[in-house]
């Protein structure tokens, strides 16, 4: 069996086990309903026309039942969950709408002080609206003929809520609402979403999270970009959040790098992702991009953009990106040799600015999907400013799969990370490790 095929029956199997339900939807509003191969999406999900002025400011919010739900003395476990849909502000200084979901658990918080907040800045799930984090804690699978979704981070999500921690989901931009395209891996976009995330937990109603709430930021790949750039841009995006710690699991720092990387690999499709969310954030870069892409690649853009990770992992594994383009140039090439699209990716650089609070960033030594010298590169450039950074290089040998040398360290770092959040939101103290960074894998 090929290895996409094995790590999908593998994440299929987890995600049956927390009980796959029916696929159902009620409408939450008068909006029509939008389907995405074949899933119909709450019109929940559907923005309104006019948004509140503030970021983080709740536009709406329901009760969302979780997948697996047990009743205990304290209320179900792990805990009550909330749809919320808030106010952010987009890459281009625009009002977007962001949806996400709010879990207050049923666990007793025992660090002392305030319930603590954790954002779940999640993995890649894919483009299609359906793919959503939040439609994961309700549908941790949905396999329907059309599409493949994995809620594979409700894993972090249970354990962070075991231990007392309040915990938030975003679904970043442009994914579950359906005004626009999500855009993939764009650093502001998603540390906005992260940010305003937690604004936006502190209204919901029955929460126990205040402003006086310490604030973790958890997130692995897509998810580590997201955390490792909202901490850049917490000081002056979001002051008010209290943040006590960011943990950045294999950050794709630089999307240079993990283009070329990904490119034949078994998230190819990552690729198609990348570039429609580059087109959805710049448009001006349109008729750069489609002067290059022929009749292929075109139509694997707009077959990708309503894709979620397993539907990318079965249609794109391995694909080859020279056999998009009208030259036989890859996107690597391409973008190397545009100006402007040099420009945009050079803007996504994550690294330039000193990160609020400590940091643990984690990268295994065998990683060459997200490729581990550009993450170790990252706690370099945030070392050399200064930073407070524990710096965990996950050691594992080289097994062959791309896929497989990338998420591996996603599980077995996983609980070391949890812990090292709740000792920061627990209020104790860290030591960066910059010191060993010229020994360090």
């Amino acid at each position: 069996m090929p290895a996409p095929r094995r790590l999908l029956a593998a994440a299929v199997t987890a995600a049956a086990c927390l009980t796959a339900q029916a696929l159902t939807a009620t409408a939450a509003t008068a909006a029509p309903e939008v389907v995405s191969r074949g899933v119909t999406v709450p019109a929940f999900y559907d923005p309104p026309a006019a948004l509140p002025a503030a970021n983080g400011a709740l536009v709406r919010s329901e009760p969302l039942p979780l997948a697996l739900s047990l009743p205990s003395l304290h209320g179900p476990l792990p805990g009550t969950a909330t749809r919320l849909m808030y106010k952010s502000t987009d890459s281009n200084g625009k009002p977007v709408a962001v949806t996400g979901a709010y879990i207050e658990p049923a666990a007793r918080w025992k660090g002392g002080g305030p319930r603590p907040l954790v954002v779940v800045a999640p993995g890649t799930l894919g483009q299609g609206d359906q793919c959503a984090a939040s439609l994961g804690l309700e549908h941790p699978l949905v396999l329907n003929g059309e599409t493949v979704s994995v809620g594979y981070e409700d894993l972090a999500v249970y354990r962070l809520l075991a231990k007392g921690t309040a915990v938030v989901v975003t679904d970043y931009v442009g994914l579950g609402a359906t005004d626009r395209l999500h855009t993939y891996v764009d650093r502001v976009d998603e540390a906005h979403a992260v940010l305003d995330a937690a604004r936006a937990a502190r209204s919901v109603t029955g929460g126990s999270v205040t402003p006086a709430s310490p604030v973790g930021l958890y997130g692995y790949s897509q998810g580590g970009g997201a955390t490792a750039a909202a901490a850049e841009l917490h000081s002056s995006y979001a002051p008010d959040v209290t943040l006590a710690g960011t943990y950045a699991g294999a950050p794709p720092a630089d999307l240079a790098a993990v283009t070329g990387a990904i490119d034949g690999s078994e998230l190819a499709g990552a690729l198609g992702w990348s570039l429609n969310g580059f087109l959805q954030s710049d448009p001006e870069l349109r008729p750069i991009a489609e002067a290059h892409l022929n009749a292929a690649g075109k139509a694997a853009l707009a077959d990708l953009s309503t894709m979620c990770v397993g539907d990318g992992l079965l249609h794109y594994g391995y694909a080859k990106s020279k056999k998009w383009t009208t030259d036989g140039s890859t996107l690597a090439q391409i973008i190397a040799g545009s100006p402007e699209l040099k420009a945009f990716l050079d803007g996504q650089r994550i690294g330039r600015l000193k990160p609020s609070g400590p940091v643990r960033l984690a990268t295994g030594t065998s990683d060459n999907l997200v490729p581990h010298g550009q993450a170790r590169d990252l706690a370099v450039d945030w070392c050399r400013k200064g930073a407070d950074v524990t710096y965990k290089p996950v050691i594992l040998p080289n097994v062959g799969s791309a896929l497989l040398n990338h998420f591996a360290p996603l599980l077995t770092d996983q609980g070391d990370a949890v812990d090292w959040l709740v000792d920061r939101l627990s209020g104790r103290s860290t030591t960066s490790n910059c010191w060993s960074m010229p020994v360090q894998p």
